[in-house]
């Protein structure tokens, strides 16, 4: 029996209408987001582009600045500083990868923590340890919101996280755990993933190694959220897991793309309209 597939680009766009609810409800209040990217990354400029449509949607004022091809890091921050000095300016969020010799957690911290949309400043990474923050890592949150939408009961469930990173892995691991799951962190220090894995009634992964998990690693019914984004050699963009065999074995499953994808633009817009002030 296949896996019930978890469709991200239908529940982001359930989530874009509460949105748009909540956007019209704050009136003439400006909701203002700034994108910034240093130079143009094909790739980057997609997902831009994604996240552009999504906030007109939603109605949300997204404005795309570029800076040059070797601005420092210095250059950056000043950049930062003049609009966490704009009152207008919603929300603020740097896009990826940077380039060699600009730290990201500099760049992060230097956005203030209620206009970081991306919810990776360390206020609001830091918040997590005692609840959900108003303005919680987006990926993070995206993956927290598939895996309820299933309607499992986390109380008790045995989650397994592989990834220990600070933007994905860490975070949903303590989002778990305020829904008091038990959770086992793997990483690359981890023996015999396969045991952990095999155990898991909910399985997030999140490593950037394409086919790293396959169906035979995987408790039968097990809900996984593939949370991997990497190119195949043919071209093709694949997950973390393998998701032909996966499908034969899971019983709740996230594709890729069009599964954590969709529903982190759609949190990166929550957090911004939250940012100005919405409830929702």
């Amino acid at each position: 029996m296949s896996a019930q597939i978890l469709d991200g680009k239908l529940l982001a766009q359930q989530m874009r209408q509460r949105l748009r609810q909540a956007r019209d409800q704050l009136g003439q209040r400006p909701v203002h987001l700034v994108s910034i990217e240093i130079g143009q990354n094909p790739a980057a400029a997609v997902y831009v582009r994604n996240q552009q449509r999504a906030a007109a949607e939603v109605g949300i004022a997204m404005e795309v600045r570029n800076l040059a091809i070797g601005t420092t890091q210095a250059q950056l921050v000043t950049a930062i500083g003049e609009l966490n000095a704009r009152p207008e300016v919603t929300g603020i969020l740097v896009q990826r990868p940077l380039p060699p010799g600009i730290d990201p957690r500099t760049v992060q911290t230097a956005i203030l923590p209620t206009k970081d949309v991306e919810g990776m400043h360390p206020e609001n990474m830091g918040a997590i340890l005692y609840r959900e923050p108003a303005l919680p890592p987006c990926t993070a949150a995206a993956a927290q919101h598939l895996i309820v939408a299933t309607g499992i009961d986390l109380r008790g469930a045995e989650t397994v996280v592989v990834g220990h990173s600070e933007i994905i892995g860490k975070p949903i691991a303590i989002l778990l755990l305020h829904h008091l799951s038990t959770v086992t962190v793997c990483h690359v220090g981890t023996r015999k993933l396969i045991d952990h894995t095999r155990r898991a009634d909910i399985l997030v992964v999140a490593v950037g190694k394409a086919g790293l998990v396959h169906g035979d690693m995987i408790k039968p019914g097990a809900c996984v959220i593939d949370v991997g984004i990497n190119q195949a050699a043919d071209g093709r963009i694949v997950g973390d897991v393998d998701f032909a065999s996966a499908n034969e074995v899971a019983g709740f499953l996230t594709p890729v793309p069009g599964g954590v994808g969709p529903v982190t633009v759609a949190m990166l817009l929550r957090n911004t309209l939250r940012a100005a002030g919405a409830a929702i």
